[in-house]
């Protein structure tokens, strides 16, 4: 045992005769500033990020805030479906044929003209950005 643990001492000391090894630590040893530098950053940015992930307040804070934005947006998804299925469920009852004179008709409706107002402007800002 005692000869492995005395070879292991020549081994580094052969290791330091190597030129390529001296070139290195001679790198290393120039550049230790700014690996101290990089190091000291790298430390306050792992504590900044370790206190914001650990940070109860802050997190159920976070979530509540995302719950104040979602909550909004999912009620009116779910009020869109809700009034598609109505429709669909009406349009699937109603077998009238809709002939020109009741598209006229129809044509006259604030909410159709809403609609193609929407549509017309739509298609415009897509062919503008063609």
């Amino acid at each position: 045992m005692s000869q492995s643990v005395e070879s292991k001492p020549l081994d580094v000391l052969e290791q330091l005769t190597n030129p390529e090894i001296q070139q290195s630590l001679t790198v290393l040893v120039d550049n230790l500033p700014k690996l101290a530098e990089m190091v000291t950053t790298l430390t306050k940015a792992y504590d900044f990020a370790y206190n914001i992930a650990t940070d109860k307040v802050l997190i159920n804070d976070f979530a509540h805030g995302i719950g104040e934005f979602v909550t909004p947006v999912t009620e009116k998804a779910k009020g869109i479906a809700a009034a598609a299925m109505e429709a669909n469920e009406r349009a699937q009852a109603d077998t009238t044929t809709v002939g020109l004179f009741g598209m006229l008709k129809m044509l006259k409706d604030p909410e159709v003209q809403k609609t193609l107002r929407f549509a017309q402007a739509f298609l415009n800002v897509l062919a503008e950005r063609k």
